[in-house]
């Protein structure tokens, strides 16, 4: 079985990438962005692109840039839209998958933050990577302001509330 298209696709040749060096900017259109905001369990997703700049690094292609994104995630409590923008810097790696590279031999990446992405020796995708790039960068739990008070009308303890000393503190205070 195939993997479906992404939804956001910016292919690139490998032997393309000197046209890249200087920079690029993609921009997701507003079918694109629907289909990702399916995708990502997003409320809305009303911007994405990327400026980026790819090089050549010891036999794997380097990307740098930034991505920027307006969006909306479900409050984890509520289900009530929660607004969000990513504008951050990246730089990700693109190594072939199998390539003549010896399984235990280890990749050794520089103190840098660098994600590293296999890819097939041909073809990188940028816009792909872009996605997955604005994936990682949203809030992981996002809360609306009436996130509390709705957890705390349901019964659901805080942190503090729900610790032993809070716990073993009520114990002492039903006993007086």
């Amino acid at each position: 079985m195939t993997n479906p298209a992404p939804e956001f696709s910016r292919p690139v040749r490998a032997d393309q990438i000197a046209r890249h060096a200087q920079g690029m900017t993609i921009t997701a259109d507003a079918g694109e962005r629907d289909a990702l905001a399916r995708r990502f369990n997003l409320t809305s997703l009303d911007s994405l692109e990327a400026d980026y700049a790819l090089s050549e690094q010891d036999g794997a292609i380097e990307a740098r840039g930034r991505v920027r994104a307006r969006l909306a995630q479900p409050c984890v409590a509520t289900g009530v839209a929660v607004p969000e923008t990513i504008d951050t810097d990246f730089l990700l790696r693109f190594v072939p998958e199998g390539g003549g590279a010896d399984g235990g031999e280890e990749l050794e990446i520089d103190s840098e933050d660098c994600d590293t992405i296999g890819y097939d020796g041909q073809t990188i995708d940028m816009g792909e990577a872009v996605a997955e790039t604005m994936a990682l960068a949203m809030t992981p739990y996002p809360r609306s302001a009436e996130a509390d008070a709705y957890l705390r009308e349901a019964g659901v303890l805080t942190e503090e509330q729900a610790s032993p000393f809070a716990v073993l503190q009520s114990l002492k205070d039903n006993k007086s």
